[in-house]
């Protein structure tokens, strides 16, 4: 699951770095904590190029005030909320790291070992002329696993172009298992012994 992520300063430099001509320019109100039900900048198919669009986190949800924030990736094109997305409206998810909560609601911060930047994994839609977007997850992996069963999708930087415009390579990599990641809490608990 994921539920809350952020952008930071070096993620921000990091992207800018991308290859193409994404327009960056509005990133700066976008740096910071990200929540359900806010807007982020999100990169995502136009024209057979990437292209940077500010859009809202989070499908409405069949219970009036609820949003689905994550789509499984395992069963993404079965279910009819996210089939259509899935295989049409891709995107990606720009982040610094994400944040989970264990059993005992502490906070654990994730961020890849290899860089400042993460790609996760998602979809979009238009509902009530917004585009919105939820973040697919997958099975834990090893460094995910002690805080939580589920995590987002993360890309490698060489897998972006073909998430995005080659569905055939799309399939294949909803069955990646994400690379490990540091992990790390506001504090520590300390032994005695």
């Amino acid at each position: 699951m994921c539920g809350r992520y952020y952008v930071d300063e070096s993620a921000l430099r990091e992207i800018q770095k991308l290859p193409g001509d994404l327009d960056w320019t509005r990133q700066e109100k976008y740096a910071g904590d990200v929540c359900p039900s806010q807007e982020a900048l999100v990169i995502r198919e136009q024209a057979g190029c990437l292209a940077v669009e500010k859009m809202i986190w989070g499908f409405p949800g069949f219970e009036k005030g609820r949003l689905l924030i994550n789509a499984r990736s395992e069963s993404a094109f079965e279910r009819r909320t996210f089939r259509d997305s899935i295989r049409h409206r891709r995107c990606i998810i720009t982040a610094g790291g994400f944040y989970e909560w264990d059993k005992e609601k502490t906070k654990y911060s994730f961020e890849r070992k290899d860089g400042p930047v993460m790609f996760l994994a998602g979809c979009y839609n238009l509902y009530e002329d917004e585009h919105r977007f939820v973040i697919l997850t997958t099975a834990a992996n090893p460094s995910m696993e002690p805080v939580h069963d589920r995590m987002p999708l993360i890309l490698e930087p060489g897998e972006l172009k073909r998430w995005l415009l080659d569905d055939r390579a799309a399939e294949q990599i909803l069955h990646n298992t994400p690379a490990l990641l540091n992990v790390s809490t506001e504090y520590e608990q300390l032994r005695l012994f």
